[in-house]
Order: structure tokens, then C-alpha cells, then sequence
């Protein structure tokens, strides 16, 4: 469990109870752990140093500016896909040369805008955005870095959401088409194209994708760099798994032992872009039980966290381990599995207070006996959690806090109903004459 484990009993993050936290700062709440996350960015860059490597965190995963500066600082990059995320890296202190820039989407300010920054580079979706990225440099005298994002069309065991890496996805150009596309814009005068860009997606729970899609695109590199183009970078995206039940994913050694060999046979620099890897076990969702309810056969825990504050289950149909922060000891959980069927629990629906049928945590689940005012801890939540929550309801967006040992630190306080309306701008009608 990382940096979260119980005591007697007793959730701790790091050498924090959850407990105090929720004391202080009220319910629903983030919490992230400092020691997890640099550890989990330590794993990765330990993992590649045979390689020239740069690890640019996905900053849709989390993009809290506290928890980027940390990365930062630790020697990470970032890779954006927008403007504001581009924002919230220069104000977090990033090198603009270990930006990557992916996204189908970029617009002409976007792009701009990350011409005037400097970045490392852009990750070229098609030949129309590539043509716009040349037409922009040379008319505001810019140059860039292209990395064309090719598409392995390799398919593997991932929820239809969140795979990207087929041919019936929107991202990217299939291998045949990018042949074409460096034919026709290998010599443009001021879009490098020497970078090779791949990703399948998110969730992988095995490294034979990964090393199958190295092995699918290396050919390529070896045709282009034959007719006399130089290929000297290989992104290899983001997408690596995270262990929402203990145990079910590999380690960033295990890819590495299987990347790192034909990367560097190829004599290519690296690229990698992780995201939930770095984030997703670093941070629960602590939430507060409201009510108990029976409804026929079924029984409801309701607490005050929803679907506005944590999307993923409903979305995804995404397991996250979930039991209360305070438990006898003979209930401490031994890892994140999805029954754990000790003496004493009992199957209920963990649901939030959302006006929608989709607002829930797990269904039929095990779990300790809970009742009103008892903390539940939502495990593996610090990716796509705080990153994709709303006010849906006109819930304001909940707090997120930063353990470093024995301290904690509000890195985003709880909204208020104020700040629900602050954009609005609310006129009074002029009087009658």
C-alpha cells in the first residue's frame, strides 16, 4: 500500500493518521503522500538510466501545482495536453524543453503559445495538424520539434475507454500513412521531424504490449533512417498499469527489462510519459459514511464523497479498493483485493449522494460493519480523481492535502458556495423610467 498502512487498527498516510486530517479539514478530501510519489518517480528513472531518457509526467493524471513542482524538482518533465496544462507547468518551475505536447486537438493559440515557450516537443497527431504547426512556425518566424505519433494498432486487455493504440481510435496515423506523411514533410525547413511518437493507451497489466509495439514501430525507424531522415527519439507514451489490487501489475523494472534492450540496440534517446503510475497510488479519497439503508435484498452505504469527486467507477467500471480508515485488528486488509471475506463483513453498494443511479463506488462489495460518521478510505484514487471531478449537483470540489511525514498541508482548499457562483456575473435590471 505504499505509504498508507494501518496501525493498530488506524489508517496512516505516511506517519499521519487519516483521522486528524479529517478532523481538520473536513470530508470528502485527497490525500496525497510526498514520500510515494518521489519514490514511484525514483522507480522509473532508476529503472532507464542505461538510456538517455526523459520522463515527463502526464499532468491530466493530477495536475495539482504543489505536486508538479515536487516532480519538477525531482527532475521530471511534463507532458501536457493544453494550454492551461502548459500553464500550470511553467508556474510549477518546468524545464520548456522537457515538455512534450500531445492532443488531436491543438489550437492555434495553444500552439503558440507553446512555440513562444520553447518546448521539446510536439506530438503530431495527422498531417493536418502538422501542416498548420509549419504554416504558424514560418509565419512567426518559430521552429519546432515533431514527434509523429504513430499508431501500432495493437489490441490487449483494457477497459474500450481508454484504449488508444488501434486503428479505430481518433489519436494518431497508422504505420503505412506515416510513411506518406514523412515523404511529404520530412524536409519542411522548420518542423523537425525526428522523433517517432507511440502509445496504446492506459491500464496495461502485462509488458507484452509494450515490447510488441517497440517491435512494430523499430522497422520504421530503420526504413526512415535508410532513405537518410534522422530518427534519434523514441516516445513511448504513457498507459503503464497501476496496482489497484495489490500485486497485478509490473513493476517499471519489469518494463524496463524488456524495453531498455531494444531501445538502445536501436541507439534511440527515450521519451516515457507515465501518469497514474506515478500518481494513482499515492492518494486516497477519504470520505465519511452519512447514512445506512436497506433497500429489498441490497444495502446502501451513503457517504458524502459522489461521482462529481471521483468519476472513475462509473465511467470505467474501475475497481478500487475501498474499507473504513478505522478497523479492529482483526480486520486490517492484508492488500488491495476485491473480496476479502473476513468473519463479520457484510455485502453492501458504497454510493454517493448524487441525483443519478450511476453515483457509486462498488457494488456488492465486502466491508467491515460501517455506521453513520465512519470514515471510508477509497484507495488508489490520486489518478483521474481530483483531475476529472465537477460540480455536477452544485457540490463544491473538495479539499486536497500533501503529507510530508508527520505535517500536512492544504494544497487546494475545499470550495465554497461563493466560489460556485463567482464567475457568474450577476446583473441587476436597469430600473424603468
Amino acid at each position: 500500500m505504499d505509504s498508507f498502512e494501518y496501525r493498530n487498527g488506524q489508517l496512516f498516510v505516511e506517519e499521519m493518521p487519516v483521522e486528524k486530517i479529517a478532523e481538520a479539514v473536513g470530508t470528502p478530501v485527497y490525500i496525497y503522500s510526498k514520500a510515494t510519489i518521489l519514490d514511484h518517480l525514483r522507480k522509473i528513472q532508476t529503472a532507464y538510466r542505461e538510456l538517455d531518457t526523459t520522463i515527463c509526467y502526464s499532468i491530466k493524471a493530477c495536475g495539482n501545482i504543489h505536486i508538479l513542482r515536487l516532480l519538477a524538482q525531482a527532475g521530471s518533465g511534463f507532458d501536457i495536453v493544453s494550454g492551461g496544462e502548459l500553464y500550470r507547468a511553467r508556474l510549477a518551475g518546468a524545464d520548456p524543453v522537457k515538455i512534450v505536447f500531445a492532443g488531436v486537438g491543438k489550437t492555434d493559440r495553444e500552439i503558440l503559445e507553446a512555440l513562444e515557450a520553447g518546448i521539446g516537443y510536439f506530438n503530431i497527431e495527422s498531417e493536418a495538424e502538422l501542416q498548420n504547426l509549419i504554416g504558424l512556425c514560418k509565419k512567426h518566424g518559430k521552429t519546432a520539434r515533431g514527434a509523429l505519433r504513430v499508431n501500432p494498432d495493437i489490441r490487449y486487455d483494457s477497459h474500450r475507454h481508454i484504449t488508444t493504440g488501434v486503428k479505430e481510435t481518433k489519436f494518431g496515423v497508422d504505420i503505412d500513412r506515416a510513411r506518406k506523411v514523412f515523404d511529404d514533410y520530412g524536409h519542411n525547413g522548420v518542423v523537425d521531424l525526428s522523433a517517432i511518437h507511440v502509445h496504446l493507451g492506459s491500464g496495461g497489466k502485462s509488458i507484452d504490449p509494450y515490447v510488441n509495439y517497440v517491435k512494430k514501430v523499430l522497422p520504421l525507424v530503420e526504413e526512415l533512417r535508410s532513405q537518410g531522415r534522422r530518427i534519434d527519439t523514441l516516445d513511448l507514451g504513457g498507459g503503464y498499469g497501476a496496482d489497484y489490487e495489490s500485486h497485478t501489475v509490473p513493476s517499471a523494472a519489469d518494463y524496463a527489462a524488456g524495453i531498455v534492450p531494444l531501445v538502445k540496440a536501436a541507439g534511440l534517446k527515450l521519451i516515457l510519459e507515465p501518469g497514474k503510475s506515478i500518481i494513482a497510488n499515492a492518494a486516497i479519497l477519504l470520505t465519511r459514511t452519512i447514512y445506512k439503508k436497506i433497500g429489498g435484498q441490497k444495502t446502501f452505504v451513503i457517504v458524502d464523497a459522489g461521482m462529481n469527486d471521483l468519476i472513475r467507477p462509473c465511467l470505467y467500471e474501475a475497481f478500487h479498493f475501498i474499507w473504513p480508515a478505522v478497523v479492529p485488528a482483526s480486520l486490517v486488509p492484508p492488500g488491495k483485493q476485491k473480496e476479502l471475506a473476513f468473519p463479520g463483513t457484510e455485502k453492501v453498494d458504497i454510493v454517493g449522494p448524487i441525483c443519478e443511479g450511476t453515483d457509486f463506488f462498488a457494488k456488492d462489495r465486502l466491508l467491515p460493519p460501517v455506521k453513520r460518521g465512519d470514515l471510508i478510505a477509497i484507495f488508489t484514487a490520486g489518478a483521474y480523481g481530483y483531475t476529472m471531478a465537477s460540480n455536477y449537483n452544485a457540490r463544491p470540489l473538495c479539499a486536497e492535502v500533501l503529507v510530508d511525514g508527520e505535517r500536512f498541508s492544504v494544497i487546494r482548499r475545499r470550495q465554497t458556495y461563493e466560489d460556485l457562483v463567482a464567475q457568474e456575473q450577476i446583473e441587476t435590471p436597469a430600473k424603468r423610467c
